[in-house]
């Protein structure tokens, strides 16, 4: 699986070999530049424990803006049971790919968290930078995937957990739903069984935060740029990835179209307009096309990594990953997707 400690413990073959030495970035014993990215880890878990405290605190029938945030501060110490389990899944997500590249040699910064104080997350994520090129197809494939497979690792038992405390209820009046995925779907059955007609999971805080982990996933594995999906189709398909890339980040707006016309509202596939143009600056910034690397074919046991991970992002695919539902107009059909 290109697990850094696995191969460390192992004959480490040429193609396996790290690209160059790790580079020196520390001071002192701490990576260089700690303060400013630890000031943003901070102001994240204060973002994120405020939603988590408006998510879990119910909030009173009648309030303003002020009144909200301030209902939120009193209780952010409430927040835990969401803040926690999503932060928990982004910091493995993110030092996935830190230490992947630290094995191979690519100078890497540790995370920048991005506060987002406002619904449904509190956070934009997070992203590491690179200095230089991936120059190996194998270290390019480590990297990209390292972060989404110990995101999912976190993921999984956070959302089985957080569906166990849940309840199945009755649907009835507004709420907000939450998309479907093959993989979700799945853990939902197996977790708490076949759902009767005009019932759903009512999902807890904890519950939420799991669901969160996988669109974060499947969104950073959309094979386009360098995301870690492009990241991962660029080292499986070489250069014929960046034809590919055009095809997929032009349907982006083809599945912000479906929703518009499916829910006649902009807000349910809003999400993929606004990746369409972060990926759209992003490749004017960078460059069209994927960085090249140097010649070298994936190793066998890579290109079932990377094939899994393709794989991954089809079950994670959610077309409309939230909507707000203002009623229950046909209370005998079961829900599409899961009130909370």
């Amino acid at each position: 699986m290109g697990d850094p400690e696995a191969e460390r413990s192992s004959p480490v073959s040429e193609e396996d070999r790290p690209v160059s030495d790790p580079p020196s970035d520390t001071a002192g014993g701490l990576p260089k530049g700690w303060p400013k990215h630890l000031l943003l880890f901070l102001a994240t878990l204060f973002s994120v424990f405020l939603i988590g405290a408006l998510n879990v605190v119910p909030l009173p029938e009648t309030i303003d803006e002020l009144g909200l945030l301030l209902h939120g501060l009193r209780n952010i110490h409430h927040g835990w049971s969401f803040a926690v389990p999503l932060l928990a899944i982004l910091v493995t997500h993110e030092f996935g790919h830190y230490f992947a590249a630290r094995y191979h040699g690519v100078p890497a910064s540790l995370p920048y968290f991005i506060p987002l104080p406002l619904p449904p997350f509190g956070t934009m994520g997070a992203v590491i930078a690179m200095r230089g090129r991936i120059r190996s197809r194998n270290a390019l494939l480590d990297i990209g995937a390292a972060g989404p497979l110990a995101g999912m690792v976190v993921a999984i038992p956070v959302l089985v957990i957080g569906l166990l405390q849940s309840e199945v209820k009755p649907v009835s009046g507004a709420g907000m739903l939450e998309g479907q995925c093959l993989l979700y779907s799945a853990i939902k059955v197996l977790v708490v069984g076949p759902i009767p007609a005009g019932h759903d999971v009512f999902l807890t805080a904890t519950a939420f935060a799991g669901w969160a982990g996988l669109l974060v996933t499947m969104l950073n594995l959309i094979p386009v740029g360098q995301l870690d999906g492009g990241h991962i189709a660029y080292a499986l398909f070489g250069s014929r990835q960046n034809r590919l890339a055009l095809v997929l980040h032009g349907s982006l707006l083809g599945v912000f179209a479906y929703n518009l016309v499916a829910f006649n509202d902009v807000a349910p596939g809003l999400v993929w307009l606004v990746w369409f143009v972060l990926l759209l600056l992003l490749r004017r910034a960078s460059g069209v096309n994927h960085p090249p690397t140097e010649p070298g074919q994936l190793s066998p046991r890579r290109r079932w990594v990377a094939a899994a991970c393709l794989l991954l992002f089809a079950v994670l695919f959610m077309p409309t990953p939230l909507r707000q539902q203002l009623a229950w107009l046909e209370p005998a059909l079961p829900p599409a997707e899961l009130l909370f």
